[in-house]
């Protein structure tokens, strides 16, 4: 049985001493669960430090981004041998923001996701469609090309190793969110796509995350959908009370 999967992406927000402030916060509130995954997902300049808070608790650490190769002339950016030293164990890769704002191409995705999982990490795949390409009744074909490049080589036993996140581009920061039919009906679609390209037996132990204006008021109803087992939380991670109550709502409801 797949177990609920809660992660915060902060985005480019909170300074060291907000971030240790924020999960000590965090910790508190949620010591008691332990029925459901729990990551928060801190700018680079935080890692290290969210980590040592973050050591006694059942939340684990993630990267909002990486870089493919382990070192190099590479200014700016960071390497899974950097982020496995800092104690990270997911890395969101592929966000919509990533490829609209950097431009990153799928190309350049399938090399992160080889190199997260090389090093251990457990890559949080993100695709998803504008509303443009939803109006169009192309949300499927952008999937399913999303996924063939993103997932491009990668052994079939591997894919059980990557967390899917489908993420409608049209939803992230707007305040609009999918209905419940409208993510599951995506989510399903991930799913039987990891059925045909990997196994049965494969896909049922993927985790596939919904993310797009989550919220604590919104999440039991996505959640009780059966392809859904978690949520890529963006805003509403960044304030402790919203963020806790969406995992709180999350293992209320059963699996």
């Amino acid at each position: 049985m797949r177990r609920y999967l809660i992660v915060g992406n902060w985005k480019m927000y909170k300074t060291i001493e907000e971030a240790v402030g924020f999960v000590n916060e965090l910790k508190v509130e949620i010591h008691n669960i332990r029925d459901v995954d729990i990551a928060v997902c801190p700018p680079f300049t935080a890692l290290s430090s969210v980590r040592d808070a973050l050591s006694d608790s059942n939340i684990y650490l993630g990267a909002q981004n990486m870089y493919f190769e382990d070192e190099g002339a590479c200014t700016g950016d960071i390497s899974p041998l950097m982020l496995k030293d800092t104690g990270c164990r997911y890395v969101i890769l592929g966000h919509s923001e990533r490829r609209k704002i950097f431009a990153e191409t799928d190309e350049l995705i399938n090399k992160k996701v080889k190199a997260a999982l090389k090093y251990g990490l457990i890559p949080i795949l993100c695709v998803g469609e504008t509303i443009e390409e939803r109006e169009a009744n192309r949300t499927f074909d952008v999937i399913n090309s999303q996924l063939n490049k993103d997932l491009d080589s990668i052994e079939k036993d591997n894919f059980q190793k990557i967390v899917i996140a489908y993420e409608p581009v049209w939803a992230i920061g707007t305040g609009k969110t999918a209905t419940e039919e409208q993510a599951q009906e995506a989510h399903s679609y991930i799913r039987n796509y990891l059925k045909e390209n990997s196994s049965d037996e494969v896909a049922e132990k993927i985790k596939i995350l919904y993310g797009g204006s989550v919220k604590p008021d919104n999440i039991e109803s996505l959640i009780k959908q059966p392809d859904l087992d978690g949520a890529l939380v963006g805003g509403a991670s960044l304030d402790v009370r919203n963020f806790s109550q969406i995992i709180k709502k999350s293992r209320e409801v059963p699996r």
